[in-house]
């Protein structure tokens, strides 16, 4: 029995990093931010911004809303605390939902997706498809939102494509 797969590229979001200062923790870069930071691999929100984990005191932090100054307001909440490098134009995300979203990233990840083990909030850097990606799982639906970078969205979107037709 073939499974469902809906896929869409976000448009319009607004993208940055956040890197903290040496010696700055996730607790104040997340008060700052108004969000429950953690040094893990987890997506946190606020329900106004949304915060990606991808690594010890880094985040990739997204407001859905296109704002074209998102960086710089950022920067100026996190002066002293973190650097801030505006990534809206640098990344594409792709949300994919429905009963074969967990089966097409199986089939391009060599990490376990499982609910188990990768449930809401889990965030994974890795590789789908030989392409580098951030991918973290919105909802238990289950949905996913996958980062790649915009100059390898084009592949993305093909292995994407050729894995929903074999589903």
């Amino acid at each position: 029995m073939a499974e469902h797969l809906i896929h869409s590229e976000q448009e319009g979001w607004a993208l940055a990093t956040v890197m903290a200062r040496r010696a700055v923790g996730p607790a104040a870069v997340g008060a700052a931010l108004e969000l429950e930071l953690r040094d893990e691999p987890v997506a946190v929100s606020n329900g106004a911004i949304r915060a990606i984990g991808t690594g010890p005191g880094a985040w990739l932090v997204i407001d859905t809303e296109p704002d074209h100054g998102f960086a710089d307001a950022l920067q100026d909440r996190l002066e002293g605390l973190a650097s801030v490098s505006d990534q809206s134009s640098g990344y594409a995300v792709f949300r994919l939902s429905g009963a074969g979203a967990r089966t097409a990233l199986q089939r391009g990840a060599a990490i376990d997706f499982h609910p188990d083990v990768f449930a809401p909030g889990s965030v994974a850097t890795t590789a789908i498809a030989h392409i580098g990606a951030i991918v973290w799982q919105v909802d238990d639906s289950p949905t996913y939102d996958v980062a790649v970078f915009r100059s390898l969205s084009g592949s993305f979107r093909h292995w994407l494509e050729e894995t929903a037709a074999a589903l």
